[in-house]
């Protein structure tokens, strides 16, 4: 038994995929256009074989840096920032700024309440959580809970298909609203998303999200997936800085009971 904590580990593991140039690389390409085939990505490493840069991805997906998704034939791959905001959380945050919060996800094969194609995701966020699949369930629908990890807001909604949703700040303004689209409780909410908190993101319209929640051996996965959101969209880049945020506070809330923050 290793004399190491979990998240120890975790950390060394992020740090070794990282230090290597060509998996760097990778990275760097899939931020810049996420849900890269093998091939596409092959293209970014002239130099090196496709062996070699299938071995690149295979040390960035056991980091849980890269996670992928199957289309048919084709395996397409997405960068996932959640375990950066882990060394953030371990390494720079306690010198800088409180730290934040932590989220992940998995994906769950449901029956009867999906539509027929599963819709390819453009963005995909996930963490592993210590917790039991319900708790974590309960932190994405509850919002005596969401208001301690998802930036002081509170979610409102009967949870059923066709229902509206809200997220409301401590004033009781709608910051975000939209419809519940598909449900599967305890296990995935797919939902539009509109954001109100700014005008150039509110005039893009709703963007069509989903919360998923797994099992992997004795963790919790939840996952956040993103569905035809440009990658060039204002949105993007407001959901990519923000959601890391968030599905880290979600982590840390259910490991430790408290905000991360303490508050």
């Amino acid at each position: 038994m290793s004399k190491y904590s979990p998240i120890v580990l975790v950390v060394d593991e992020i740090f070794r995929a990282l230090d290597d140039p060509g998996r760097r690389l990778l990275l760097d390409r899939l931020f810049q256009e996420d849900g890269q085939s093998l091939a596409e990505l092959c293209e970014y490493l002239p130099e090196m074989t496709r062996f070699g840069v299938m071995n690149h991805l295979r040390v960035l997906e056991e980091a849980s840096l890269v996670t992928t998704r199957k289309v048919g034939r084709r395996k397409l791959h997405y960068l996932n920032p959640v375990p950066v905001r882990l060394v953030h959380d371990r390494w720079i945050s306690k010198f800088t700024e409180p730290a934040i919060n932590s989220l992940t996800a998995m994906k769950a094969h449901l029956e009867g309440t999906l539509p027929v194609e599963t819709p390819v995701p453009s963005h995909i966020y996930q963490t592993y959580i210590r917790c039991e699949p319900e708790a974590a369930w309960e932190a994405i629908v509850d919002g005596n809970v969401t208001v301690k990890y998802f930036y002081g807001q509170r979610v409102e909604s009967t949870w059923e298909v066709g229902a509206p949703i809200r997220y409301v700040d401590l004033t009781g303004a709608v910051v975000a609203d939209g419809t519940i689209v598909a449900i599967d409780a305890p296990n995935r909410v797919e939902m539009t998303f509109h954001p109100r908190w700014d005008p150039g993101l509110e005039a893009e319209g709703p963007a069509r999200t989903a919360w998923i929640v797994g099992r992997v051996g004795d963790l919790t996965t939840v996952t956040v997936e993103y569905y035809e959101l440009p990658t060039d969209s204002a949105q993007a880049a407001d959901f990519m800085a923000g959601i890391p945020y968030i599905v880290a506070g979600m982590k840390t809330l259910l490991e430790t009971g408290s905000p991360i923050d303490g508050d």
